[in-house]
């Protein structure tokens, strides 16, 4: 089984490391780290992976991992990356992503009328593609499944593996990895958080220059629905 890991500009890692140490614990399979460059990839914070396959290298994954970004916006705009999803999507077994990784299948059009998850944060934008977006922390719809933010893809490669190996392998790995979680804080979620803790967080989201972040994202979520207007 061919497993596709998508990488980009500013992923952030623990959308990326976190669901590949379940799958790549699954039997017989043949592991992919994808990018539209060959060199070295930095994530938002420095980490930096080294690609072995282009999208034109790999044509015909089984199982796609896209991760998510602090910097949403910026594979969303990577054509070869979007054409690549399109052209996998209708042969690829599963699609799946951690985080804001589920707005590049929504940028590439094969989210449309689908139900899915994503960060708190980035839920509007989602939705401004045409997408269901609901607040669960892992979503199955078809052959796509989502994870909320960044450490929900622990749970949604486990709910996968589940799905795709039964739930004695699921539980074997958990155990394996040792994923048994006790946060420290019941504020994991913008529902369970103070408002001072949101306030705070959102301004660590938007980095040194907060208002052009958001001009750009609201630029965005606005283009986004003028063009599912012009296709409807």
């Amino acid at each position: 089984m061919k497993i596709a890991y998508v990488i980009y500009p500013d992923f952030t890692a623990l959308d990326l490391i976190g669901p590949y140490e379940v799958i790549s614990l699954w039997p017989d399979v043949e592991l992919h780290w994808v990018a539209t460059t060959t060199s070295p990839v930095s994530s938002d914070h420095g980490l930096t992976v080294l690609p072995t396959t282009t999208p034109a290298q790999l044509p015909d994954p089984d199982v796609v991992v896209i991760p998510g970004s602090s910097k949403p916006l910026g594979p969303l705009d990577d054509q070869a990356l979007l054409d690549w999803v399109r052209q996998v999507a209708p042969t690829a077994t599963w699609l799946a992503s951690a985080c804001t990784g589920s707005g590049v299948y929504g940028a590439a059009g094969v989210l449309a009328g689908r139900r899915a998850t994503t960060h708190w944060a980035f839920r509007e934008n989602l939705k401004a593609m045409g997408v269901d977006v609901v607040a669960n922390r892992v979503v199955f719809d078809g052959k796509f499944v989502t994870g909320a933010g960044v450490s929900a893809g622990i749970d949604m490669a486990l709910a996968l593996t589940a799905r795709v190996h039964g739930d004695e392998l699921a539980k074997a790995i958990q155990l394996g990895i040792e994923y048994d979680p006790e946060p420290i804080f019941d504020s994991g979620s913008p529902d369970k958080a103070a408002a001072s803790t949101l306030r705070l967080s959102m301004r660590m989201l938007m980095g040194d220059t907060p208002l052009r972040t958001m001009g750009q994202s609201s630029r965005r979520l606005v283009g986004d629905r003028l063009r599912r207007l012009r296709r409807a």
